[in-house]
């Protein structure tokens, strides 16, 4: 059975570009309604690059306009008559010659569209160096009166899809690490509260009562 090419993105699209109900577009994207309606909601994908499914043949403009003039009606998947492509090999991203003088300019704009991506992830997208990445963060590299920031996906540097999951797998761990210095800082303020509590107020800097006369710390009147 066919399935939906980069589900969340069109997912996203469908959300923003249509009228579809939430279970119309969780019925043909297979993710859950309350999945939908936290994209809706800005809750999930958030600056995620919707996907139009009408430019990669998967519907047509008709197919979505009659399931949005009957809301029990179903998106049926365009046939594809075009072999999927083969999974390419895991390993160093190959970056044509013609294209590697626009990577300064894909770096640019995803430090400034995407701030919570990792120098590594930047490297990874484009087939640069961490160390490339870095000079154009800080503005010393060599060119950069040069660079303008322009979306790595227009420039073919990168898919839409690496793009969504590396921003994805970025917000995920920053999310875990703002947790963790949540619960770090909630445990450190029960511990002071501990502390406070296992000293009785009353007893405080008050004076010994049975201390003899002679004794240094008795009070002498």
């Amino acid at each position: 059975m066919s399935t939906v090419l980069m589900p969340k993105a069109t997912a996203v699209w469908l959300v923003e570009n249509t009228t579809l109900t939430f279970e119309q577009i969780s019925a043909f994207t297979g993710l859950h309604p309350l999945e939908i309606q936290a994209i809706a909601d800005g809750e999930v994908a958030g600056g995620m690059t919707g996907l139009d499914p009408t430019t990669n043949g998967q519907l047509t403009k008709e197919e979505i306009k009659r399931a949005e003039a009957d809301q029990a009606a179903r998106l049926r998947l365009s046939p594809r008559d075009v072999p999927m492509p083969a999974a390419r090999s895991k390993g160093p991203r190959y970056t044509p010659v013609a294209k590697r003088q626009d990577r300064p300019d894909a770096i640019a704009w995803l430090l400034k569209v995407h701030p919570e991506l990792h120098d590594a992830q930047v490297a990874k997208l484009v087939g640069s160096t961490k160390s490339t990445v870095q000079s154009v963060r800080d503005r010393s590299h060599w060119n950069m009166q040069n660079v303008r920031p322009r979306d790595p996906v227009t420039l073919g540097l990168c898919s839409l899809k690496d793009l969504n999951d590396a921003v994805d797998k970025a917000r995920r761990k920053a999310a875990r690490e703002d947790a963790a210095v949540k619960k770090a800082k909630a445990a450190a303020g029960e511990l002071e509260e501990e502390t406070l509590e296992e000293i009785d107020p009353a007893e405080a800097d008050q004076p010994d009562a049975d201390l003899p006369e002679d004794h240094p710390d008795a009070e002498r009147h």
